[in-house]
């Protein structure tokens, strides 16, 4: 189970490094390689983020005793992940300035680029609205569970107290049994 977390970290190491290695150099390139690099870490991030989701799930899975250790290298990798992302906003608030000339000037490709980029978009919606599905559902899922688990815990809360009565029944009677014995045997 570590090794599939370890991997994980490794594939998260080589990632961060090349989204970081890009966003370095978006606000010195050409509009046209902005433009490709701007989507192409959009979609390294939105793969950042899916590894993050799936080590997490990893160390869900590790024993209570060893979880520890892997839960402050997620929270450190939450971390990262946030100040890349805080790191890309700002190198794309210069691209947005380029992007709002172009789209406001006479360029005819603006449209077609206008229709990619709601394309884009689109899709980067239908992925999250599927991710919040699975949330929910995952939500849910735990939340029957942790029913379940109430309702068989107030059976056997019922079951223990049935016992302890019974068991409170039986010593009052050994109580009165040995009364009577003590009392035949002085007669």
């Amino acid at each position: 189970m570590s090794s599939d977390f370890e991997g994980y970290e490794q594939d998260f190491a080589v990632l961060t490094a090349e989204i970081t290695n890009k966003i370095a150099r978006v606000p010195r390139l050409p509009p046209d390689e902005k433009k490709q690099v701007v989507a192409n870490v959009e979609k390294q991030l939105e793969e950042a983020k899916e590894l993050l989701e799936q080590m997490d799930l990893e160390v869900r899975e590790i024993p209570p005793q060893s979880r520890g250790m892997y839960s402050n290298r997620m929270r450190s990798y939450k971390q990262e992940m946030g100040k890349l992302e805080t790191d890309f906003k700002r190198s794309r608030i210069a691209y947005s300035d380029e992007v709002r000339n172009e789209l406001l000037g006479d360029d005819g490709n603006s449209s077609e680029n206008q229709r990619a980029h709601l394309l884009d978009n689109t899709e980067r919606l239908e992925r999250s609205s599927r991710r919040l599905e699975a949330g929910y559902q995952i939500a849910v899922e735990t939340e029957q569970i942790g029913q379940e688990m109430l309702e068989n815990l107030s059976h056997d809360r019922e079951k223990i107290q049935r016992a302890r009565e019974r068991l409170r029944e039986t010593d009052a009677n050994l109580g009165k049994s040995s009364r009577v014995l003590t009392g035949m045997l002085r007669r």
